[in-house]
């Protein structure tokens, strides 16, 4: 393993995915410190089992995206003529031996966590989310929004897997001080769920000549690219009422975060509407698939938003 990883060039950084690991790593910083530790709620991980629970999660993602890029060569060599997911000095089967070395690290680093903790069954959540990055990448990517909905809820779990870990422990006997937090933190989940959904479907539009020729029947080689984009612009409508009606219900008393929500997300799924509403070029579904991420992550830190001002 050691050899595996002496003098790892920067390009494996790139490889992995390093700015998605980084928004995974701060949204899972959020929930702990940011919302349950913030607010004082009781928790049951320790600083190092935090660490260790999201090292193994990075982990485990960083390998999903290798196996991805490793089964996606083919498409890749379509889509991006110009760039290549397996750069130089890596090889296919160098590729693969990392995608190995952290998925086993990952998974171990869960079954680790989880004895420390007591709770040895919970370690088969490392395991299924492990596997499911696996099927994924080899087969249930070909199935029709199924793949999308997968990768949507692996995206997720980010958020849910620090819930169980933290809360799930602790919960017998503080049930009245959790439920609350744990139902916003459910919320969350949802809309991480919906957001990244939705970018699942443009980022379908910009391989589509590429899954068309390895035979993938995605949402834009169905209906075609224009309208899949136009598809894509009514659900984020849909969206938008739901942010919009969910501050009408919980958050109305709350005008900073309701504020927020409107600045750093209606607003901005709005553009996103009107930019999907007439995007016809790739550049322009590039664009669109870069703007979701910006709104996924100015959604994570409305979490340290929320908190400041329960607190303030």
């Amino acid at each position: 393993y050691l050899k595996l990883f002496k003098n790892i060039p920067l390009t494996f950084f790139i490889f992995i995915r390093y700015k998605n690991l980084l928004l995974i790593a701060l949204t899972q910083i959020l929930v702990h410190y940011g919302f349950l530790k913030a607010l004082n709620l009781p928790t049951a991980l320790s600083d190092l089992n935090f660490f260790i629970l999201s090292l193994a999660t990075l982990f485990i993602a960083a390998a999903g995206y290798i196996i991805n890029d490793i089964q996606d060569v083919a498409i890749d060599r379509i889509n991006k003529p110009n760039k290549t997911f397996i750069p130089a000095p890596f090889s296919q089967n160098s590729a693969f031996n990392y995608y190995l070395v952290l998925n086993i690290s990952g998974v171990g680093l869960g079954f680790l966590l989880s004895y420390r903790m007591g709770f040895g069954n919970f370690a088969t959540l490392f395991v299924l989310i492990s596997a499911l990055l696996y099927v994924y990448a080899n087969f249930l990517k070909r199935v029709l929004l199924l793949g999308n909905l997968i990768v949507s809820v692996i995206v997720a779990s980010a958020i849910g897997i620090v819930m169980v870990f933290d809360t799930i422990p602790v919960l017998q006997g503080n049930e009245q001080q959790l439920v609350n937090p744990l139902s916003v933190l459910k919320d969350y989940a949802v809309f991480a769920l919906m957001l990244n959904f939705l970018r699942e479907i443009i980022k379908d539009i910009e391989d589509a000549n590429g899954d068309y020729a390895a035979g993938i029947q995605s949402l834009p080689i169905l209906l075609g690219l224009e309208r899949t984009a136009k598809l894509s612009a009514y659900i984020a409508v849909i969206y938008i009422f739901t942010v919009l009606g969910y501050i009408y219900v919980y958050l109305q008393a709350n005008v900073w975060i309701s504020a927020y929500l409107v600045i750093a997300i209606v607003i901005p799924l709005v553009f996103f509407c009107i930019k999907a509403r007439y995007a016809e070029k790739h550049k322009h579904y590039s664009f669109l698939s870069k703007l979701l991420k910006f709104i996924m992550l100015l959604g994570i830190l409305s979490l340290g938003v929320l908190t400041l001002t329960l607190k303030f």
